[in-house]
């Protein structure tokens, strides 16, 4: 299983807001982040607007490519892009991934 920790950052006057969104996220957008491997999916938001967002999937790249190419993620990101500061292109592809230096379970394994 691939853990995979990323971060963004949220404009800090639409805080509140973002926070809202993430309370009612659409059925069928959870329901495709499952479908296409993005598991045990969290979003951990600072007050100051870091966002860091962790998951773990069996293959990250084909979970990207699997919900790049839903109707539900397009409408998604779209909606949901202008929240963030310095991003390059859509949210779900625009993140800095942050490089794992330590696992309990592979210290213990």
């Amino acid at each position: 299983m691939e853990r995979v920790c990323f971060q963004l950052q949220v404009r800090p006057e639409r805080l509140e807001e973002y926070k809202e969104r993430h309370r009612r996220v659409w059925p069928e957008m959870c329901a495709a982040l499952k479908e296409s491997g993005w598991n045990n999916y969290s979003l951990f938001l600072r007050e100051d607007g870091l966002l860091i967002g962790y998951l773990e999937s069996d293959d990250f790249s084909a979970a990207q490519q699997a919900m790049a190419a839903t109707d539900v993620n397009a409408r998604w990101q779209q909606e949901m892009g202008e929240f963030f500061v310095e991003l390059d292109g859509r949210p779900d592809e625009g993140f800095s991934r942050l490089t794992e230096v330590f696992h309990l379970e592979d210290q213990l394994g």
